[in-house]
C-alpha cells in the first residue's frame, strides 16, 4: 500500500488521530439514525477525497467492523493505485453485467477491509451510475458490510456524485486550504443539498496547524 495510508504507515501520527476523530465524530452525528452508506466528494480535483476515504475506511476496519470501499470515480480512478489491487474486475464491470459483486470484491492487508476497483473505464459512467443495477449492488452490499465508502467523483466538474448523493445515508465534501475555492465550494455544497441528501460534514484537507523542529501538522476537521 502507499504513502496514502498514513492510519496503516503511522497510526500514532497526529493525522492518523484526525481520522479517527473523524470516525467518531460520524457515529454521534449518526446516533439514532442509519450510517452504513456514506459518499465522498469534493469541489474539484486534488483536494484529498480519495485519500480521505482511504483512511476513513482503514479506520473503520480497525474497530472490527466489515468496510467496503468502491471507487465510484471511474473517470479518474485511483484506489486500485492506493491499495496495489487489479483493476480489470471493477465497478464499471458490475453495472455492465459483465462480473458479480461477489467476484470484483478484492480483499486488502486489512483482515475486515474489502475494494470495489473503477473496473475498466467506461464510456458513459453517469449512465452506469444511474442505472437501476447500481442500486442493486449497493443493496446487496448492504446485506454484507457494515460500512461502504464510496470514493465519488468531484461534485463542480460531472454528475456522477449528484446521481449518487439520494442514494446513501450522508456525504462528505473534501475541501483543500491549498486549491479550493470558496465559491466552488458554496456552490458545491448548494447542488448535493438540492439531491437531498444528508452532509454529514466538511473535512478541511491540508491546512497548516503548526510547525516545530520536526514536522508540519495538518488537521482534518
Amino acid at each position: 500500500m502507499t504513502k496514502n495510508l498514513i492510519t496503516i504507515y503511522d497510526p500514532k501520527s497526529p493525522i492518523s488521530e484526525q481520522y479517527r476523530t473523524l470516525r467518531t465524530n460520524l457515529e454521534f452525528t449518526s446516533l439514532g439514525t442509519q450510517l452504513q452508506t456514506i459518499l465522498i466528494t469534493s469541489t474539484s480535483t486534488g483536494e484529498g477525497k480519495s485519500t480521505t476515504a482511504s483512511n476513513l475506511a482503514v479506520v473503520y476496519s480497525q474497530l472490527g467492523k466489515r468496510v467496503l470501499l468502491i471507487d465510484c470515480d471511474m473517470r479518474r480512478p485511483t484506489l486500485h493505485q492506493i491499495f496495489r489491487l487489479d483493476t480489470r474486475d471493477g465497478l464499471s464491470n458490475i453495472l455492465a453485467k459483465r462480473s458479480s459483486v461477489e467476484a470484483a470484491v478484492q480483499a486488502t492487508q486489512l483482515d475486515h477491509l474489502f475494494v470495489i476497483t473503477a473496473g475498466v473505464v467506461p464510456p458513459n459512467p453517469s449512465e452506469l451510475l444511474a442505472a437501476p443495477s447500481f442500486l442493486d449492488l449497493l443493496e446487496d452490499a448492504k446485506s454484507q458490510f457494515d460500512i461502504i465508502i464510496l470514493d465519488a467523483p468531484p461534485v463542480m466538474q460531472v454528475a456522477d456524485s449528484r446521481i449518487l448523493a439520494p442514494l446513501v445515508d450522508g456525504s462528505i465534501l473534501v475541501l483543500s486550504c491549498e486549491t479550493s475555492d470558496r465559491d466552488e465550494v458554496i456552490k458545491a455544497k448548494d447542488q448535493l443539498q438540492l439531491t437531498g441528501t444528508k452532509i454529514l460534514g466538511l473535512v478541511l484537507n491540508r491546512r497548516e496547524t503548526r510547525y516545530d523542529k520536526n514536522h508540519y501538522y495538518y488537521a482534518y476537521q
